[in-house]
């Protein structure tokens, strides 16, 4: 069976370690903030200046001037800083971020990554995510194997505008955890009941199966 969302942002959240700082991009990996482990320390950074993001507010923490890149509302933790964006980016493009995870409409086997627009559609931009690519050397890309169409979106060559090329060596999608290395997938780790002959089926570039891919546990 496929990854929940939620899943996906707790299988992430196992990539982190203590003394992080990481920045959460739109959608899927703003869910990551909830699965943080409670013995761990780490700071969590939105682009438009907010270092030290919280879950997501219960109704009565609630505080609509308090936003996260993508204008959901957050709350800030213990130590948190608010600056303005510049700063942020300024912390972004210097290589400060130790982990950034993002979305994606597609990825290739050399680690190009196109996630800011389909052309003749209406997408918000790029935002930062160029930066992200570009300053950062560990991010992970979370996103559906395939679309609803049952088009893969693991290319041998993305077709859609780049975002950054050759900047990605970690995907998590909805059916395997994968590292790119050597112009190939290597599919390490599957979803629980996703059997290996399906993600082979719905990956249209090169794929290598490692012999010790394994099952995740939840």
């Amino acid at each position: 069976m496929a990854l929940t969302r939620e899943q996906m942002a707790q299988r992430v959240a196992r990539e982190l370690k203590d003394g992080y700082y990481v920045n959460l991009g739109i959608g899927i990996p703003t869910l990551v903030a909830n699965y943080v482990p409670t013995d761990m320390d780490v700071m969590l950074q939105s682009e438009n200046g907010l270092l030290g993001m919280g879950e997501f507010p219960t109704e009565g923490q609630l505080d609509a001037d308090m936003i996260n890149a993508g204008k959901q509302t957050v709350t800030a933790r213990t130590g948190a800083s608010i600056f303005n964006s510049a700063e942020s980016f300024a912390m972004i493009r210097g290589g400060h971020v130790d982990l950034t995870v993002l979305g994606a409409f597609e990825v290739d086997v050399e680690g190009n990554i196109a996630s800011w627009m389909i052309p003749g559609k209406l997408v918000k931009g790029m935002g930062g995510a160029m930066d992200l690519v570009a300053g950062a050397d560990n991010i992970i890309v979370t996103m559906t194997h395939a679309s609803k169409d049952g088009e893969s979106k693991l290319l041998p060559r993305c077709s859609l505008p780049l975002t950054g090329a050759g900047c990605i060596r970690k995907v998590l999608t909805d059916l395997a955890y994968l590292e790119i290395e050597n112009g190939a997938f290597i599919l390490r780790e599957t979803a629980p009941g996703v059997s290996v002959e399906e993600i082979i089926e719905k990956t249209a570039g090169k794929l290598i199966v490692a012999d010790d891919v394994k099952e995740m546990t939840f």
